[in-house]
């Protein structure tokens, strides 16, 4: 997605040999002219796979989550990292670990909110060696709930994510293909629609 590529190209900092800071438009201040440009890209790629519902973990894939299920008119779950006073039981459970932040966390969500009924569209705001999304690909499991699809918005293609993932036959779309940071610069992988 060119408008992505450009923004990143514009403000997202490399830090180190595989970190890309994005904080100013996703992580920490948002964008939300950019993530509804994001979230009609996902709704147009996946519009014809019967999603029901969109599933994505907090906090920084909850944006482009959102601007998608309002394009493709359907409800966003997004996975607590944090445990609550009011999410206690009847959850659904697994770990995750972060490649940013060097954590493992168990993620949740009510088994009120996905079921077998279900067809998932599970969204990330980063792809590099995949933990969260099959985090995702686990509760979804337990949930016997099926998966349409997996929306990227950055993927670090350097990293074993896309690999893993492609393993368990999984339809990806990343809006933003990274192949390499060279001396602080983002290049992008060069192919069409960066599927």
């Amino acid at each position: 997605m060119k408008l992505l590529e450009e923004r990143i190209l514009k403000d997202g900092v490399v830090l180190g040999k595989d970190v890309l800071k994005v904080d100013s438009f996703l992580n920490h201040q948002i964008d939300p002219v950019l993530m509804q440009a994001m979230g009609d890209e996902f709704a147009r790629y996946f519009s014809d796979k019967g999603i029901t519902k969109i599933l994505t973990v907090e906090t920084s894939g909850i944006a482009p989550s959102v601007f998608a299920g309002l394009a493709l008119g359907v409800p966003v779950v997004f996975a607590r990292k944090h445990k609550s006073l009011t999410l206690t039981d009847n959850l659904y459970t697994t770990s995750v670990y972060s490649f940013t932040k060097d954590t493992t966390n168990e993620i949740a969500i009510s088994r009120n909110y996905l079921d077998s009924n279900d067809h998932v569209l599970l969204i990330d705001d980063f792809l590099a060696n995949g933990q969260a999304a099959k985090g995702l690909v686990d509760i979804c499991e337990q949930a016997e709930a099926s998966i349409a699809g997996i929306g990227i918005v950055i993927e670090k293609s350097f990293q074993s994510g896309r690999k893993d993932l492609e393993k368990l036959e999984f339809d990806i779309l990343s809006l933003a293909r990274i192949r390499a940071f060279e001396d602080g610069v983002v290049k992008f992988v060069e192919e069409e629609g960066n599927k």
